[in-house]
C-alpha cells in the first residue's frame, strides 16, 4: 500500500509539470498528422513514472514521456511515447510505443523494446473498417519478440510453485483476420496464424531452465515448434464503442486449426467461447463489465504454449503470464468502473477511474472434469485514466495465493 500511495503522489506530480505547446502542422509528417489535424497541432507532453512488480518479471521502474496530439476535434489522435526502465533481470530497456487513429475506422499502433539483456520486442498492429462502404474490417498483427522472463509449472491446476521453470520465449509470426456481415449486428470473421517459436536459456538465472527439469516426452514443443492455424468465427456485438466501450454486448463462437499439412508441428483444434457485457448507471459514472471464456484444445502432441492458458494481466491478474496451462480452461471476469472525476491538465480532459475486480478461472482437461477446489480466486484494484475516444492507461493490483501482481499498462484487460 505504501509503494501504491508513492505512485499516486508520483502521478500526480508528474501531471503537473505537463506541458502543452502548438506545433506546425508541417513539422510532423504523416502518420503523425493527417487531413483531420488543423494547420498547428496542440501537442500536451505529459511525463509519467513507471512503477510494477509481477511474478515473472519482477520489479521494474522508469519513465516515460507521453506526447498526446490532437486534431482538429480537440480529441487525441496520436500518441507517442518513448520509455526507459531498468530491471534487474533485463537490464535497461529502452522503447517507443506509438498508436495512431487517424478515423473512427483506422488505427494502428508499433511498439520497439530492446533490452541490455536477452528481451526485445518489436510488433505492429493495423486495424481498417474503411472497405467496401465500411462493411469490411480487416486486422493484422505483425511480431518479433523474445521474453526471457517466461515461467513453466507443469500442466493442470494443481501444477506447483516448486516446480518453477524459467526460459527465453522467442516468437515470429503474423495473424490476419478479415470480418464482413452477416446479419445485423452478426459478422464471420476467417483468420490466418503463424509463429515459429524457440526456447532458449531465459534470463532469470535464480529458476532452474525448463529442460533441466521437463523433457519432449512429457512437455512437447519445449524444444521448439511451429503453428499455422486458421479461424474461422461468428462475433455478435452491440458495443457503443470498438475502443472503450460503455455500453452493450459481445459474444464470440471460434474454431481454429492447426494442421501438419500446412506446416504446423503438430495436429490440434482450439475451440472458444466468449460473452461480455457492459451495463452503466448513472450517466456512465458506474460501469459494471462482465466477460466470461472457455476455450478447449484438442489433438495428440500439442505444443504447451498452443494448448489453454490462464494468468496475466487480461486472465487471472494475481498471477503472472502463463501460470496455468492445460488442455481448456474456463474464466470469469467481473469488474466495476467508477469514475472518480474529470480532470482537465493542460486543456486534455481525463476520466480517473478505480476498478475493484474479480478474477475467477481455472485449467482442467475437459470442462466436465472441473472442481470447484481447483478454481484461482483473484480480488483486486484498478486505477484508470481515459482520454476518450480512445486512450486508456491503467494500473492494475491482482492478488493471488502466490502474492501480488502489479500490470502497467495501456487499454482495458477486456
Amino acid at each position: 500500500m505504501r509503494l501504491l500511495i508513492q505512485l499516486l503522489f508520483l502521478i500526480i506530480a508528474a501531471l503537473l509539470t505537463a506541458c502543452t505547446s502548438m506545433v506546425p502542422r508541417e513539422h510532423l509528417p504523416y502518420p503523425l498528422t493527417n487531413d483531420e489535424f488543423g494547420k498547428t497541432v496542440k501537442v500536451v507532453t505529459v511525463p509519467l513514472p513507471v512503477i510494477a512488480s509481477s511474478p515473472n518479471e519482477g520489479i521494474i521502474y522508469g519513465g516515460l514521456a507521453a506526447f498526446l496530439l490532437h486534431n482538429s476535434k480537440d480529441e487525441v489522435s496520436t500518441l507517442l511515447a518513448p520509455q526507459v526502465n531498468y530491471n534487474q533481470n533485463f537490464g535497461i530497456t529502452s522503447s517507443l510505443f506509438g498508436s495512431f487513429y487517424p478515423s473512427p475506422d483506422r488505427n494502428w499502433e508499433f511498439n520497439l523494446s530492446k533490452s541490455t539483456k536477452v528481451n526485445e520486442d518489436y510488433e505492429l498492429r493495423i486495424r481498417d473498417k474503411s472497405f467496401l462502404d465500411k462493411n469490411l474490417e480487416l486486422n493484422a498483427f505483425l511480431f518479433s519478440f523474445t521474453d526471457g522472463s517466461a515461467r513453466f509449472f507443469g500442466f493442470q491446476s494443481t501444477s506447483s510453485k516448486s516446480n518453477e521453470t524459467n526460459y527465453a520465449d522467442l516468437e515470429n509470426g503474423f495473424s490476419v483476420s478479415a470480418g464482413y456481415p452477416l446479419y445485423r449486428r452478426i459478422q464471420l470473421v476467417i483468420g490466418e496464424r503463424y509463429k515459429k517459436v524457440d526456447i532458449k536459456e531465459g534470463a532469470v538465472t535464480s529458476v532452474p531452465f525448463i529442460r533441466s527439469r521437463f523433457d519432449t516426452t512429457s512437455v512437447p514443443g519445449i524444444d521448439g515448434f511451429t503453428a499455422h492455424a486458421q479461424k474461422l468465427a461468428l462475433v455478435y456485438s452491440s458495443l457503443d464503442s470498438p475502443t472503450l466501450p460503455t455500453w452493450g454486448g459481445y459474444a464470440k463462437v471460434s474454431v481454429e486449426a492447426s494442421l501438419k499439412a500446412f506446416g504446423s508441428s503438430a495436429d490440434y483444434r482450439h475451440y472458444e467461447v466468449e460473452a461480455k457485457a457492459y451495463y452503466p448507471l448513472a450517466n456512465s459514472r458506474f460501469i459494471s463489465v462482465a466477460h466470461i471464456a472457455y476455450n478447449q484444445t484438442l489433438g495428440n502432441d500439442v505444443p504447451f504454449l498452443e494448448r489453454s492458458i490462464l494468468g496475466g494481466e487480461t486472465t487471472l491478474r494475481g498471477y503472472g503470464r502463463n501460470r496455468f496451462i492445460d488442455s481448456s480452461y474456463l474464466l470469469l471476469n467481473l469488474e466495476e468502473r467508477i469514475r472518480l472525476f474529470r480532470w482537465e491538465v493542460f486543456n486534455v480532459r481525463a476520466d480517473w477511474e478505480i476498478a475493484p475486480f474479480v478474477d475467477l478461472g481455472s485449467v482442467m482437461e475437459y470442462l466436465n472434469k472441473a472442481s470447484t477446489k481447483s478454481f484461482e480466486f483473484n480480488p483486486g484494484l484498478g486505477f484508470r485514466a481515459v482520454v476518450r475516444p480512445n486512450i486508456v492507461g491503467r494500473v492494475d493490483i491482482g492478488l493471488g495465493k502466490e502474492g501480488p501482481s502489479v500490470f502497467v499498462g495501456l487499454g482495458y484487460p477486456f
